[in-house]
């Protein structure tokens, strides 16, 4: 398999496992009744505000392995760019002299310097690593990115997920038969139209795709020429064609319908009799022109009418980088108060093909919350319950990512322009203090947090608290799990100490401040014990 290498790259492919783990800090919760409150309204809906590599590892004692569908956006690291939007800060904290070089810089504007490419690939290696380990078993993620890239991302994607879990559609973001040259980028001569999406599976094998509902592709020569009130319509066809190899004289589907002048058309069709009736009785049915109606029956589709496709490797009719501006001057009264959005009816549909009603779905570069809108948006249509997580670095979290999101919860615009709020609600979190410092425990945090981040480390499943046994973690394969901690006394593993143990099992891995058990009472009582990683110089 071709391996993609950079400068930095040996530096950066286990920079995941270093990242610190952070506590995210809920700062408000919101929903449509109460609007902004400090109180938890105990939403599964998140917002994260700060780098998405420390907000990724501090989802994981929680997430790993539990997301269904990620999209993401990430910076396209164009040299074209003439809105700070769409520059980024490459800043993660590597320990090493080449990447060192790098740290703070702003990427995007300086030209083609080769450099560029390699702080994007540094910055997203060990984002799609937590990525990685964050998606379910038969999970999928969507990359959004341009040619600038797509290439290096391929490559990249192939080495982390397996080249047999790496697959490209190209999303029309674009409508080719209008000319909007102030829109588009001129590449050699041509219009670009179009961008790719990475489709990155975790057992591709294991994964399936529903399907999305999309605006049929339109012709230049759609009419209505039987005048239908329902306004312009491009006909399909509802049957295999006479001789064809599928046909089957035996199948329910193989009948005759008539025309209105009479004419019999005996075929396999593709409905059943009684919905081609009806389809029949709503003049969906196209015989052809009055009065002969002599034409072989055709299907009538409408130019605004959606239909049930399975996905193309080529993406149209699902939104446009036009409408998903349109979309954002709806929301905010301004198309320029973020300039990339991405439209809802994209989005909709990845999560759609790839995820269930129950869906937990992330997006970490969330730029205008467009995720978080197509996630409300679903749910209130079909009643799904799906969760979304959102981060967002840039200080525009609040007043835009998140402010989008309350106005679509609770309704935006007037008069005949007014759209209504969407039943949802979510919590807005800031990144918190690192639960290790320089290997020992950080005393400010919670400690509820710090048993989260142990029992997590030990087992990869998510701490529930216990008010009958406070010290009790959790068990896992006929372990259990205790945690004496105190933060203003030593806790030592004794006998006062087992006889607090309620939890039966074959084996007890039990953390504490000191040790004042022999080898052999530990072996007698089958307890593995585990030194608390704190400063004791400072109790």
């Amino acid at each position: 398999m071709p391996v993609l290498n950079w400068l930095g790259k040996d530096k950066i492919v286990n920079h995941h496992n270093e990242v610190p783990y952070k506590v995210l800090n809920r700062v408000y919760s919101y929903d449509k009744e109460n609007g902004k409150r400090d109180i938890d309204n105990k939403s599964k809906n998140m917002i994260i505000h700060g780098d998405n590599l420390l907000a990724l590892k501090s989802l994981m004692p929680k997430y790993e392995g539990m997301v269904d569908v990620i999209y993401i956006d990430p910076p396209y690291n164009t040299a074209h760019s003439t809105n700070k939007n769409q520059k980024w800060v490459y800043s993660d904290n590597v320990d090493s002299p080449i990447i060192s070089k790098w740290l703070n810089k702003v990427v995007g504007d300086e030209g083609e310097d080769l450099s560029r490419h390699d702080k994007w690939l540094c910055m997203m290696y060990p984002r799609l690593k937590l990525l990685y380990k964050l998606l379910k078993s038969n999970g999928v993620i969507f990359i959004d990115i341009d040619e600038n890239e797509c290439g290096s991302l391929m490559l990249m994607c192939q080495e982390i997920f397996g080249l047999n879990n790496v697959d490209t559609i190209i999303w029309q973001k674009q409508d080719s038969r209008i000319d909007r040259n102030t829109n588009s980028k001129i590449i050699n001569r041509f219009k670009s139209i179009h961008e790719t999406i990475v489709i990155c599976y975790k057992n591709k094998k294991e994964t399936f795709f529903n399907k999305i509902y999309r605006l049929p592709e339109w012709s230049r020569e759609q009419k209505n020429v039987d005048n239908d009130p329902r306004g312009n319509w491009q006909s399909g066809i509802i049957s295999y064609e006479e001789g064809h190899e599928k046909e089957d004289k035996n199948s329910e589907y193989y009948y005759t319908i008539i025309s209105p002048s009479g004419v019999k058309w005996t075929r396999h069709w593709f409905e059943l009799k009684n919905k081609m009736n009806q389809l029949i009785q709503e003049n969906r049915i196209y015989f052809g022109p009055e009065p002969d109606f002599k034409n072989v029956p055709r299907l009538k589709t409408f130019e605004n009418e959606e239909k049930e496709y399975y996905m193309d490797s080529i993406l149209r009719g699902v939104g446009t980088s036009s409408s998903a501006k349109n979309e954002i001057e709806k929301i905010f009264g301004d198309r320029n108060v973020f300039e990339t959005p991405k439209p809802i009816k994209l989005i909709k549909e990845c999560i759609r093909v790839a995820g269930n009603k129950k869906a937990i779905i992330l997006d970490s570069f969330a730029g205008s919350g467009t995720t978080a809108h197509a996630v409300l948006d679903l749910n209130n249509k079909d009643g799904g319950n799906r969760q979304f997580i959102l981060i967002e670095m840039e200080d525009y979290a609040d007043s835009i990512t998140a402010e989008r999101v309350k106005r679509v919860i609770d309704g935006y615009g007037s008069g005949k322009d007014k759209v209504e709020g969407l039943n949802g609600d979510f919590s807005y979190y800031e990144l918190g203090d690192t639960i290790i410092e320089n290997g020992v425990l950080n005393e400010n945090v919670d400690v509820e947090a710090i048993k989260k981040y142990i029992y997590w480390t030990e087992t990869k499943e998510e701490y529930y608290k216990n008010e009958k046994e406070p010290y009790y973690l959790g068990t896992r394969d006929e372990t259990s799990y205790y945690m004496f901690y105190e933060k203003d006394k030593i806790s030592t593993l004794d006998f006062e100490c087992i006889k607090q143990i309620k939890t039966k099992s074959k084996k007890y891995v039990i953390y504490a401040d000191v040790l004042g058990l022999t080898n052999k009472e530990l072996e007698m009582f089958n307890i593995i014990f585990k030194k608390i990683p704190r400063d004791i110089k400072k109790l």
